[in-house]
């Protein structure tokens, strides 16, 4: 993904970058494969805000993604690489030789015109969807399953891409990007490949109004409120947060104390917990 950049030539566009689209092609997104998605704006069924600093952003149309891939042995080839405005990836349409067309998300190296399949005797190659079991070791997969016939939950951002290490029994190793190690069973499905899109992470955003196009709103530090509203506030002139660690406005531990429930079920799969 190549990266635009832009001269200074107004206070906005000062280490501004943007994705210049080449892989993309310009095109309405299918009718029957879109609804209308309703903006929580971070508040719950009673109107009361539950989750801070969301709000405004421009209107988006959902596209529904295809994250099962389980079409056997029906091969589809891929019409258009589209935009989303919903996910950091790009998404491919694959009309199917049964006449159905789907959204998947956009496999690196992949172009339009290529063929993919899904299946247990598929070949290796990028953008198709094999069990785990039928993948060799060192195989680079996206889009993971954690219940088989559920869907991909696992490595589905933009320029992610997990690696198969080991495999034992009913599970296989899998190293997700965060550094994680973790068994997942061998009936679970994944895509070959990296997801395309690599360079997202080094995008600048430029401006405060962009982040507000997104439907992020701006957030107050807790050291310049009043000590009512956070513990970090209070005191006279410019001061630290005058505790041990840092917290949040409720009190917990804040940046980089770990929040997983000491038993939760999944911690018998994990080897290695993540990095960080």
């Amino acid at each position: 993904m190549a990266i635009r950049l832009y001269r200074a030539y107004t206070p906005g566009t000062r280490n501004r970058s943007v994705p210049k689209f080449e892989e993309i092609v310009k095109s309405k997104p299918q009718k029957k494969l879109t609804y209308k998605k309703h903006l929580k704006q971070g508040r719950n069924n009673r109107g009361i805000i539950t989750s801070r600093h969301r709000g405004g952003g421009h209107k988006r149309l959902y596209r529904i993604i295809d994250f099962r891939r389980n079409k056997e042995n029906i091969s589809g080839k891929i019409k258009t690489i589209e935009y989303d405005p919903n996910r950091n990836a790009y998404i491919c349409l694959i009309y199917y030789e049964d006449g159905e067309k789907k959204y998947i998300l956009y496999p690196r190296g992949i172009k339009i015109g290529d063929i993919l399949i899904s299946g247990r005797k598929s070949p290796i190659s990028i953008g198709n969807t094999l069990p785990l079991t039928s993948m060799p070791l060192g195989t680079a997969i996206h889009n993971i399953e954690i219940t088989p016939g559920k869907g991909g939950q696992f490595v589905r951002a933009a320029g992610t891409v997990a690696k198969i290490v080991a495999k034992e029994g009913r599970l296989v190793t899998v190293k997700l990007p965060s550094g994680e190690i973790r068994l997942i069973s061998q009936k679970c499905l994944a895509t070959i490949g990296q997801i395309g899109k690599v360079d997202a992470n080094n995008l600048r955003i430029g401006k405060a109004g962009s982040k507000r196009w997104l439907g992020k709103r701006s957030k107050v530090r807790g050291v310049v409120m009043n000590p009512i509203d956070h513990p970090h506030g209070g005191g006279e002139g410019r001061v630290p947060i005058g505790r041990k660690k840092p917290l949040t406005p409720w009190g917990h531990p804040a940046l980089g104390a770990r929040s997983r429930k000491n038993h939760k079920y999944s911690n018998t799969f994990i080897i290695r917990r993540r990095i960080g």
